[in-house]
């Protein structure tokens, strides 16, 4: 009886499509040649030229150990990704960041081979994204993760080390230096700002924002905050997050919460220590005993006859989502300013004046907005300011001072009164 490799030689490879990556593939001794976007032309080529080679050696695979493509590397990566790139047995938001890094290396190297990918080609990946207008923080990241796929490849021994050490020579785009869009710097929110939204909030989010304002924690922190979390055996008790940002490096994250912090906490600490604290279901609730009593007409007969019916209840999030959370910030820094999202119109005739409505909206939306994290910079700089920047990097949960350096503004006023001595 033949051995199964001999037998798999004699049969001829066909073209096939991936289903889970929608590029064409082709077997080969058992191994996965991916060649581009199934039906494309470039894909038969590779077909073409792969089973070519095939042939040509006698129905066996080349014995270089570095001969392997982008396409395939990437394809390796993927698979590791997925399992790596996990917390509590969910994806991470850097695998959405390395399918949009990965993405235009693709599209212009993915048939070539890996070890023929040197700094140029790297180059022209980056240009790539100049073009679709991305600004230079991004761009600078998206290389880095590009760099990192071929530092896992080479510890796999898929492509010789000289690769990655040659991509590393690619220097970032350094500011003022680079045609890359520049982005404005993340400031503290604007203390009249948050007020203002926060008289139009629902209660529940917007004890979420004072007590981010106050303990300066990451709005993932707050939202899955659960009174078993919280150590109360102390004056200042002490909030240790289930999970947390860093937590696979290692490092624990303890959250310190003060009196006027507990006092807005004291209302969500009577559930059992399981159940998140802030929960969508409580919002929902008021808004709706809020309706019925500002209701003016009476209930109709249809709607009286329902109330002995048995329906389902509506299900909500165990806590707020990330979403739900900045939509929340979002309505109510709207409703503070007056401004009213324009509807979108049944009659396409008037979409163009619709679009030109949204972008006014959205524009004078953008001169009122703030977001979740930068409470946590409005926390940080008044720290800094009280305290220094040691305090600041304690209570922040930074390893580094330059971390805690960006996000705790700098007290321009210590430095004008000096210069109103000396200057």
């Amino acid at each position: 009886m033949p051995r199964f490799s001999d037998r798999y030689r004699a049969r001829t490879p066909s073209y096939r499509r991936h289903k889970a990556s929608g590029q064409a593939v082709v077997t080969i001794e058992g191994k996965d040649f991916y060649l581009g976007l199934y039906g494309s032309k470039i894909s038969h080529i590779e077909f073409d030229r792969i089973v070519g080679e095939w042939l040509a050696a006698g129905r066996r695979l080349p014995n270089d150990p570095f001969d392997v493509t982008i396409d395939e590397v990437m394809a390796a990566f993927w698979q590791h990704a997925e399992k790596y790139y996990q917390k509590r047995g969910k994806p991470t938001g850097e695998l959405n960041n390395f399918l949009y890094a990965l993405r235009p290396l693709q599209k212009l190297y993915g048939h070539t081979l890996a070890c023929d990918f040197g700094p140029l080609s790297l180059k022209a990946v980056r240009h790539k994204m100049l073009k679709t207008g991305l600004s230079r923080g991004v761009i600078n990241s998206r290389v880095r993760k590009i760099k990192r796929m071929f530092a896992w490849a080479v510890a796999e021994e898929m492509i010789p080390v000289e690769v990655h050490q040659a991509l590393l020579k690619v220097e970032a785009f350094k500011k003022g230096r680079s045609p890359a869009r520049e982005t404005k710097r993340i400031r503290p929110a604007p203390y009249a700002l948050v007020e203002a939204a926060l008289a139009h909030m629902a209660p529940v989010p917007a004890d979420m924002v004072r007590l981010q304002r106050l303990t300066g924690m990451r709005p993932g922190e707050v939202r899955i905050m659960r009174s078993g979390d919280i150590d109360r055996s102390e004056d200042v008790w002490a909030y240790r997050p289930d999970w947390h940002k860093t937590e696979h490096y290692d490092k624990e994250r303890v959250i310190f919460l003060g009196p006027r912090a507990q006092q807005i906490l004291a209302p969500y600490l009577l559930r059992d220590a399981e159940s998140y604290c802030f929960v969508p279901s409580d919002s929902e609730r008021r808004r709706s005993r809020a309706l019925r009593s500002r209701r003016k007409t009476r209930v109709q007969p249809s709607q009286q006859g329902r109330r002995g019916r048995t329906s389902p209840p509506r299900s909500y999030a165990d806590c707020y989502e990330k979403q739900a959370y900045n939509r929340a910030i979002r309505r109510a820094c709207a409703l503070a300013a007056g401004l009213k999202r324009p509807r979108r119109p049944a009659d396409p005739t008037e979409m163009s004046r619709y679009k030109a409505d949204l972008a006014e909206y959205n524009s004078q939306l953008k001169q009122v907005l703030w977001t979740p994290n930068q409470l946590r910079h409005t926390a940080a700089t008044e720290l800094r300011k009280q305290f220094g920047l040691e305090e600041a990097r304690v209570v922040l949960g930074h390893s580094k001072p330059n971390m805690t350096e960006t996000y705790a503004e700098k007290d321009m006023s210590k430095a004008a009164a000096i210069m109103r001595q000396v200057g």
